[in-house]
């Protein structure tokens, strides 16, 4: 065999192991009883070990330095410059400190979980600053006296870096509150209101990810705390979570992992368990995620849809007509929670995260006085406290398992989402028409067309500027969030 093909053989188990991890994960979410916390952690921890030691296999050095570019077509180039990137990083942290990582976070999900139900900030901030220390030791590792935020981005947005985003930021940030201000100003759309059966919640979500061509055959539908998408390939899994007073939860849920779902099942089956064969990026995937929740399944045309099929399977829901339930389903409500945030207000759920994850990494911010950063925070952002943990600084599991600079990756998949939101409706202008009929193909088609089928094979700016025909940039999204929400309320 060339040193190519031993390469990409031994990139492939490592993918393999990579997945049977990831599913460790999704039982640890789903179906794991409470007990197995501390033994799930162990295992984990082990799978780590073998992983890490695959990741740094010396060959792989000894094969990338025999594989010459010239020799190898853009998909070789492309597999060649995903393991170069991840053979540099893992061989910049130790074989050890990537399996305590491993085991203490898992351990510490069971305990933020634990803790979020009880509201005890307290009985979390030991394991959370064990958490944070191991980050640290990790970032400082992979940054080799670079920025430590900008090694962690690089995991889950590689090519931009902390002084990117916080420039993006500052030009979303202003416009954002105005619009809020706005909003807050002006007479208010009708709410949903009333109780609603969470079997027939998920009968329904069941239902609509199959509308939106999520294959069921390769994929399934639990609850869990926190909606998630796992897997890649021929098994990827997504869960949700119901409210019996909060239905749009369920749904919007739904539609928001099958849009991560979609891409990795939509990906070229060549790439399947290869370094090609995922989604390129957290940037790029939150772009699926957010296109399909928002500019599709929020938009006029399809929630005309969704309000027949909210009256058929609930009654009478309490908005008279289809414009009403439009109104409702984008309605600028106050709340603490970033996964049921409006348009509107997301992005500001995000920067709160972003300023206090890079205080943490660089140590401005003590552990202990994280909880009060972020309620003042809050209510300087938002107008109103914090009530408890669990709608603060408890509500995400990111900070516990470790995923220090995925934040950002949210309101940068809301930035390219905008971007293909503009070359979509271009491309395909009797959209409407179908989204009024629950038909989501076309919109999706495009995106499997032009996003999707290719995973890993461009950077992420250059799969968005591809796709889009533009600069990736947080213009187009601004200018849809206020014509949409200047209609809606008549500003």
């Amino acid at each position: 065999m060339t040193a190519y093909e031993d390469l990409t053989a031994h990139a492939r188990e490592t993918m393999a192991l990579g997945q049977i991890a990831g599913r460790l994960g999704w039982d640890q979410e789903t179906m794991m009883p409470r007990g197995a916390a501390a033994q799930r952690g162990e295992e984990m921890a082990a799978i780590e070990s073998v992983l890490h030691a695959r990741r740094t296999d010396p060959r792989i050095g000894d094969w990338l330095a025999a594989i010459k570019s010239e020799d190898l077509d853009d998909v070789g180039r492309a597999q060649v410059r995903h393991i170069t990137r991840s053979f540099e990083r893992a061989n910049k942290v130790p074989a050890d400190l990537a399996a305590t990582l491993a085991r203490v976070t898992s351990t510490a999900q069971g305990t933020w979980a634990e803790a979020r139900s009880n509201d005890d900030v307290a009985a979390f901030l030991p394991t959370f600053e064990e958490v944070i220390n191991l980050k640290r030791w990790e970032g400082q590792a992979l940054a080799a006296g670079e920025d430590v935020y900008d090694a962690m981005l690089a995991d889950y947005e590689p090519g931009t870096s902390g002084a990117d985003l916080a420039e993006m930021f500052n030009e979303m940030r202003p416009e954002l509150t105005a619009l809020r201000a706005a909003i807050i100003a002006a007479e208010q759309p009708k709410r949903l209101e009333g109780r609603f059966d969470e079997s027939k919640q998920m009968k329904l979500t069941r239902q609509l990810a199959k509308t939106f061509g999520y294959d069921m055959s390769h994929g399934r539908v639990d609850k869990a705390v926190h909606p998630f998408s796992s897997g890649s390939g021929l098994d990827v899994r997504i869960t949700t979570r119901t409210s019996e007073t909060d239905p749009f939860n369920c749904l919007y849920s739904t539609i928001h992992e099958v849009g991560h779902a979609c891409y990795e099942q939509n990906i070229d089956r060549a790439y399947l368990l290869t370094p090609l064969g995922q989604g390129v990026s957290m940037g790029v995937h939150e772009s699926q995620s957010r296109i399909y929740e928002n500019q599709i399944g929020r938009s006029r045309a399809f929630t005309s849809w969704l309000y027949t099929q909210m009256v058929e399977a609930f009654g009478d829901i309490g908005l008279d007509d289809a414009e009403a339930f439009y109104a409702a389903v984008n309605r600028v409500n106050d709340g603490y929670i970033r996964t049921e945030a409006d348009e509107v207000q997301y992005n500001l759920h995000v920067m709160l995260r972003f300023d206090l994850e890079r205080a943490l990494m660089s140590g401005d911010l003590a552990v202990g006085d994280l909880e009060a950063a972020w309620n003042d925070r809050f209510a300087a952002d938002f107008g109103y406290e914090v009530d408890k943990p669990s709608n603060g600084v408890l509500q995400d599991v990111h900070w516990p398992v470790g995923l220090f600079g995925y934040f950002p990756t949210y309101s940068l998949g809301n930035v390219y989402a905008g971007c293909l939101n503009d070359a979509m409706t271009q491309a395909v202008p009797d959209l409407d028409d179908d989204l009024a009929k629950g038909d989501t193909t076309a919109a999706t088609g495009w995106l499997r067309s032009n996003v999707q089928t290719y995973g890993g094979l461009y950077e992420p700016r250059d799969m968005i500027a591809k796709a889009s025909g533009m600069e990736p940039g947080p213009k187009p999204l601004l200018a849809y969030l206020n014509r949409k929400f200047s209609d809606i309320y008549k500003l």
